[in-house]
């Protein structure tokens, strides 16, 4: 099949899913829809693979839509909250070294490759540390994509069986939520430069981030050249559950399925914990503990974001955890390694 082709066959079954996820009442229909649908029919061998553009316009809605949300008083409730931030870093630090040794031991793994597929990263960065660092790259991935599918799949559901939803639009604390047309397109321009420039420093996630720190500088501001049309969120949603789904190629769950076992097993273990410690946090803070779970949740920026998004829970909240998490964690993986990995030769006896 032809490349143009395959993307309009993908974007098609992406859009089924939708719709289907709506007539079902699913939670969190453009995403999931898309998510479920393509990942059955890559796993199937179907042609449905998108296109990194698509992936980075989804980011680019995503990372736009969340700066909105940080008006001069939410900064102010994230300043008072930065212990608890840091103390979800700590966490997921942990959480990732726990899956470490449970990797090694249990799925049939080096060290390498049981590390940098067990940090609660982003799946590309940590398959870049993990070719610098020898570990085996497909592996590295698969767990990924393995603990991102089932966290956004669990928790969504787990939220919509137990009636979890908020009320904070961002409406309490200043956020406009009037579209402006020309106020739109520089808008657009303005956060696809900060994009751009985030990429061409090969910075991650740059077009999450990069229109992030974009939208941010100006809310922060109370400068407001307009809101996302709700259609254009949806759009993004769609191009990040099609991605997503599409990294599930035929025979994903056959390759080694003694590690992927352990990727499954372990990922159930680590909600676990992290629901004990978000409820632990939430009583110590007194912050919401919807919004304090999805947080600390083992999940990706974009999925979790969308979800506290939805459901309007405390959206900057669960966006600075998150995005405080995934520096943290890029920038102390490859150095812990390094450290673990020299304490482990000098423990040898000679």
């Amino acid at each position: 099949m032809h490349a143009f082709s395959r993307l309009i066959f993908g974007f098609l079954t992406a859009l089924a899913g939708a719709q289907l996820a709506l007539w079902l009442h699913l939670p969190l229909p453009w995403l999931l829809g898309p998510l479920l649908l393509t990942a059955v029919c890559s796993a199937r061998g179907w042609p449905i693979s998108g296109h990194t553009l698509f992936r980075n316009a989804g980011q680019w809605c995503i990372g736009t839509s969340l700066g909105l949300y940080f008006t001069p008083a939410m900064l102010g409730v994230i300043a008072v909250n930065i212990p608890a931030i840091a103390a979800a870093v700590l966490f997921a630090l942990l959480l990732g070294a726990l899956g470490a040794a449970a990797y090694y031991r249990f799925g049939g793994v080096d060290f390498q490759t049981a590390w940098f597929a067990s940090a609660i990263g982003g799946a590309s960065e940590m398959a870049n540390l993990a070719v610098h660092y020898k570990a085996h790259v497909e592996q590295v991935v698969s767990a990924h994509s393995l603990r991102v599918l089932l966290v956004v799949v669990i928790i969504p559901f787990a939220y919509q069986f137990l009636g979890v939803h908020g009320m904070d639009d961002g409406g309490t604390f200043g956020k406009n939520p009037a579209v402006y047309g020309g106020g739109l397109l520089a808008l657009v321009a303005w956060t696809g430069l900060f994009g751009w420039l985030f990429k061409r420093l090969g910075w991650t996630n740059p077009w999450v981030f990069g229109p992030l720190l974009a939208t941010i500088i100006l809310t922060a501001q109370n400068i407001h050249l307009s809101a996302i049309p709700p259609a254009v969120q949806y759009l993004g949603q769609l191009f990040i559950g099609w991605s997503l789904g599409s990294k599930f190629t035929p025979g994903f769950f056959k390759r080694a399925p003694r590690f992927l076992t352990t990727v499954t097993l372990t990922t159930l273990a680590g909600l676990l914990l992290t629901t004990a410690a978000a409820w632990a946090l939430s009583r110590a803070t007194q912050l919401p503990y919807p919004a304090v779970l999805l947080g600390m949740a083992p999940g990706g920026i974009a999925e979790m974001t969308i979800t506290a998004k939805v459901l309007h829970l405390s959206v900057p909240l669960v966006t600075v955890f998150h995005v405080c998490r995934m520096v943290c964690v890029l920038l102390s993986t490859g150095p812990l390694y390094r450290l673990l990995v020299r304490r482990m030769r000098t423990s040898k006896p000679a």
